[in-house]
């Protein structure tokens, strides 16, 4: 596929794997349309995708907020023929049970499970026109199983996978791919070291052997082998997770 000729469409494209999503994509020829609420950031990951020779367009996105969303697909659809969207926010948060406010489950339920209806909804409306397309949702561990402390977080990404469970087959007779990616383990950013610095030191760190957390970009790779999968073998559900992880 020659650049510019579909677009990949990615909502919540944070500064780890939507930004490897955006690499791999852009690198494949897709006009990428990278979308989160501070459009700032994106800026660089913008500068090094059109330096490598792809096409990038960010674009500032509160993906809780319909008409944005509604706005945004249609702008990416526009720059080049809707062929992917990613729905990618994240809202992983703990909380204990007691100190879970209404406020804190609502918000939570918003980024990671309204904004995926709203993207799926709209990815489709743009997709069922052409007769094609993929729609492909991040999920996490607590898609499958909550956790202590992450009741907001876990219903959240458990009404997620539904939706998307439930989106698959009602589209996949119609020629649209939905699938829902579970990342069940540790993926490589600061976030995730700092969480283990804090809990078991600096030396923790240090001493991590190779590929026990994820590498972003091998989430990326993920996604787009689920983009070139036949349509007579689709995946709905893909685990991944590195080969020291217990579960």
């Amino acid at each position: 596929m020659g650049q510019g000729q579909a677009s990949c469409a990615i909502i919540g494209a944070g500064d780890f794997i939507g930004a490897a999503i955006a690499r791999k994509f852009a690198a494949e020829g897709f006009t990428v349309v990278l979308g989160r609420r501070n459009a700032e950031k994106l800026e660089p990951l913008k500068a090094e995708i059109e330096a490598a020779g792809g096409t990038c367009i960010a674009r500032a996105l509160d993906a809780r907020q319909e008409d944005q969303v509604v706005e945004f697909l249609g702008a990416a659809h526009a720059a080049a023929p809707l062929d992917v969207v990613i729905a990618n926010t994240g809202a992983n948060v703990h909380f204990p049970l007691l100190d879970t406010t209404e406020r804190v489950f609502f918000k939570v339920w918003e980024m990671a499970c309204k904004t995926g209806f709203l993207a799926g909804r709209e990815a489709a409306r743009i997709m069922l026109e052409r007769g094609r397309g993929s729609i492909f949702f991040t999920g996490a561990t607590a898609s499958l199983r909550g956790g202590a402390g992450f009741a907001a977080f876990a219903s959240a990404k458990g009404g997620l996978r539904l939706l998307a469970q439930s989106m698959a087959r009602e589209l996949g007779p119609k020629n649209i791919h939905v699938a829902h990616l579970v990342v069940d383990a540790g993926v490589d950013t600061a976030f995730v070291r700092d969480r283990i610095r804090a809990t078991h030191g600096d030396d923790a760190v240090a001493t991590l052997p190779p590929d026990v957390l994820m590498d972003p970009a091998s989430i990326a790779e993920a996604y787009w082998a689920l983009h070139q999968q036949k349509r007579d073998a689709w995946t709905f559900e893909m685990d991944l997770r590195p080969y020291g992880e217990t579960w």
